[in-house]
């Protein structure tokens, strides 16, 4: 009876530890995220549309997390880093030219002020995500982390049209990339020459495409040449090379 009765108060202390876990471990899943945050990472994409309109590539980059935050984009490939994300802003379209603004920023583009879509937020164990809509052009998946200096953006990834069509998601190319090899530190940032002459960074890692056979890659080797993919989605979900051509370019591109 003495075991007997060890042994069933053992049980129930188990199964109490049970329940308790079970509606602990919930609210360890996820973070409350008060007005103020919300407000705060809304805010923080009409920062970054401002930035961007006006080529403030300086005060664009400090939207990001400090060393890893990052924007992905089909083209632009992943752009981790305050150096890159500057980098970026010089050399889009609309800001080649621009007049530079106080401390260092570039300022006054062509483009008209950008529209900041409404982001929806939801929260996470170790921040928020964020959707935003873009209409035809596709939309924005954002992850959102506080830092000392307030929400910032931990990732920010363009799906465009033609990605939601193909029922492309962040998932899908972030696979993609990896699988790739962006992560083994093979690939360098391309940098192409402007009608003025001008060399502008133009993608990190693996620019990524859409073709009839599946998504294209061209990735950049540091040790000279590129690499041209083709991925296809396996019957599990994953993605594997259909084909993986090396190309020796005849005029070394510029890779840093």
């Amino acid at each position: 009876m003495i075991n007997g009765g060890r042994v069933l108060k053992r049980s129930v202390l188990l199964a109490t530890m049970g329940i308790v876990l079970a509606q602990v471990t919930p609210s360890r899943a996820q973070q409350s995220l008060t007005a103020q945050d919300r407000a705060d990472i809304q805010n923080l994409t009409v920062s970054y549309a401002r930035a961007l309109g006006s080529c403030a590539a300086e005060e664009y980059a400090d939207l990001f997390a400090p060393g890893t935050g990052y924007f992905a984009s089909n083209i632009r490939g992943e752009v981790t880093g305050r150096e890159r994300l500057v980098a970026l802003v010089q050399s889009e379209r609309h800001c080649i030219g621009a007049p530079p603004q106080a401390g260092g920023a570039r300022g006054g583009g062509n483009a008209a002020p950008r529209p900041a879509p409404t982001v929806v937020i939801e929260p996470t164990a170790t921040g928020a995500t964020g959707k935003a809509d873009l209409g035809a052009a596709g939309h924005y998946e954002d992850e959102y982390v506080k830092t000392a200096k307030g929400w910032r953006f931990k990732s920010r990834t363009v799906i465009t049209g033609q990605e939601q069509a193909a029922n492309l998601t962040v998932q899908d190319v972030t696979a993609i990339r990896r699988l790739a090899g962006t992560d083994l530190g093979l690939f360098g940032d391309l940098y192409v020459a402007g009608a003025d002459g001008v060399k502008r960074f133009r993608t990190a890692g693996v620019a990524m495409g859409l073709s009839p056979e599946g998504v294209t890659g061209k990735a950049y080797l540091k040790s000279g040449g590129h690499y041209d993919d083709v991925y296809v989605r396996t019957a599990q979900g994953g993605w594997r090379f259909k084909s993986r051509l090396y190309v020796a370019d005849e005029v070394p591109a510029d890779v840093r």
